[in-house]
């Protein structure tokens, strides 16, 4: 089959590429001239393990291609994917459809042909409903909404070994056109549900906010766990061992962040409040993750006292997970401006580079050198739970004594850091050692 894929961020790049790559003819859209001239040289403008790669092969075998034409694009296509963003909007828990209906107005105005137009980005119930009205119920188009379940880090893997392909339509003719498309993934055993379109607009919204849900539970249940002496991955591990639970997402750490869960249980919030339902629940989500994101902070004041001036803080990691370069609500755009504030010293090293989001931040330094940054640190926060972090000498690493370890992601144990005779402190588990 011919895609179009308006939007190449997240959501668009990724399911472009894998698109082309099951052997689809993908024509990916963007008005950034910038981002398609680099995309035609090979250049992804994400990180993501694997894409790169993807992008040159499927673009050598001509199956993927690169444009700022919408009309040719949309012309010689049969279904459109709709990628662009969902933010929300500015002090504003509703979520922000520009960009959505200004992509239809754009179909409307430049489509010739009878198309098929699916919803990947993440859309309130009802989207789709606006969307085809604003194509004026043209009998031309069938509007539909395909929501992307895609994990930053793993994106290539989720997309090509699915747990669920989402379509929800108000049409079932559409539905045949779907699978067909989709028919590679379900021969290896994606399941294909089908719902209707403000079903499928749902499901989306109550997935992550679900996800986002056991995520601020356990961080929840680490802070008794500290409290009572006992250890939180045991907990974890007990609990996830029961199948109607399960194990994913029962990780204590920092805040949630990333490009989905604050804005989708947000978004969720606004959609129960228009349809005067109170989400009681997502709420109570949403305000325990605001909470949560000064825990880290007060962990430090224990460490230091109050006083943290001129005391040299080192970031291992500073996106809001590992294997991506993606920096949106991570727990570091918090924590670093305050401790800066308060005169700190900080130094961060980042496997994925230098980020923009700390240039103009007085005494922030970036290092591509991981022993440079953490020498003579005073303390080291693991941010990121990167590979490359999971066993590092970190005696070598400072070369000073009392100096601190602040592991966010627990990826040391307690019994080890006693013996390198490291002043350490976790999540969820007795803390200083």
């Amino acid at each position: 089959m011919k895609l179009c894929m308006i939007g190449t961020g997240y959501v668009g790049l990724v399911s472009g590429a894998c698109f082309a790559d099951i052997g689809h003819t993908v024509y990916c859209v963007d008005k950034d001239r910038n981002k398609i001239e680099k995309l035609n040289s090979g250049v992804s403008p994400i990180y993501e393990p694997g894409l790169d790669e993807l992008i040159k092969e499927n673009f050598r075998a001509k199956r993927l291609s690169f444009t700022t034409n919408i009309s040719e694009a949309l012309n010689k296509s049969d279904i459109v994917f709709i990628c662009v963003g969902t933010p929300n909007k500015k002090n504003s828990l509703s979520v922000d459809l520009r960009y959505v209906l200004k992509v239809a107005k754009e179909i409307l105005k430049f489509s010739k042909n009878k198309k098929i137009i699916v919803t990947k980005s993440t859309v309130p119930v009802g989207t789709g409903d606006l969307i085809e009205k604003k194509l004026k119920k043209n009998k031309k188009f069938t509007v539909l909404s395909n929501p992307e379940f895609l994990r930053e880090g793993d994106a290539i893997r989720d997309f090509r070994y699915p747990d669920r392909i989402v379509i929800g339509s108000n049409s079932q003719s559409a539905f045949k056109i779907m699978k067909n498309l989709y028919l590679p993934l379900i021969n290896k055993g994606a399941k294909f549900f089908t719902t209707n379109r403000r079903g499928a607009e749902l499901i989306k919204y109550a997935s992550n906010a679900f996800l986002a849900t056991k995520i601020t539970f356990i961080n929840e249940i680490a802070n008794l766990c500290e409290k009572t002496g006992i250890n939180v991955e045991d907990i974890s591990l007990g609990m996830g061992s029961d199948i109607r639970i399960g194990s994913r997402f029962l990780r204590a750490g920092p805040a949630y962040g990333g490009s989905c869960f604050p804005k989708d249980t947000k978004g969720l919030v606004s959609i129960g409040n228009k349809a005067k339902v109170n989400l009681s629940i997502v709420k109570s989500v949403i305000k325990s993750n605001e909470n949560r994101k000064l825990l880290p902070l007060k962990k430090i004041d224990s460490i230091f006292g109050k006083n943290i001036k001129n005391k040299k803080i080192v970031f291992l990691g500073v996106t809001f997970k590992p294997n991506t370069d993606d920096m949106r609500d991570a727990a570091s755009l918090f924590m670093i401006p305050r401790l800066i504030k308060r005169k700190a010293i900080v130094n961060y090293y980042e496997p994925t580079g230098e980020k923009n989001n700390f240039n103009k931040l007085k005494n922030c330094f970036f290092y591509s050198d991981i022993d440079k940054a953490c020498k003579n640190a005073d303390l080291i926060i693991l941010h990121t739970e990167w590979d490359e972090f999971k066993s590092l000498n970190f005696n070598r690493l400072v070369q000073k004594k009392n100096f601190a370890l602040y592991d966010l992601r627990n990826l040391y144990s307690l019994e080890e850091m006693r013996k390198k005779k490291i002043k350490y402190i976790s999540i969820g588990r007795t803390n200083f050692s």
